[in-house]
């Protein structure tokens, strides 16, 4: 058991759109991502999604609406949900993500954002 500080594990990558593994709990795990620009839509059938904004504002869009998700703040996105992270005005965004194990990156989308492991940091 030892304190992770989030800050800290961030200066410790710096490519977008690639999740970094910083904890597991249980069946779930603990990820930081940098994010900037637009990702691709997607939904993950079986799983929920909670992102954390860390640093920055993220656009949370969804088929029908578009949620602001601000710096301290929280959104949990339902299984199945289509959804596809964007940031604006070319702001990098911190976000830390709490997914299943089992969480494909994109979903079932194929793309070339597209990540099939995490590094552990």
């Amino acid at each position: 058991m030892k304190t992770i500080n989030i800050k800290q594990k961030f200066t410790k990558f710096s490519e977008q759109w690639h999740p970094h593994q910083i904890a597991v709990v249980d069946d779930m795990q603990v990820l930081l991502a940098k994010i900037k620009g637009e990702f691709v839509f997607h939904a993950h059938k079986d799983e929920d999604e909670l992102f954390q904004v860390v640093k920055g504002t993220l656009e949370m869009h969804f088929r029908d609406k578009i949620e602001i998700v601000k710096e301290g703040e929280i959104i949990v996105v339902p299984k199945g949900v289509e959804h596809c992270p964007i940031t604006k005005d070319g702001e990098e965004v911190h976000v830390l993500l709490f997914e299943k194990l089992t969480t494909a990156h994109t979903g079932n989308v194929i793309h070339e954002k597209t990540k099939t492991t995490y590094p552990t940091i």
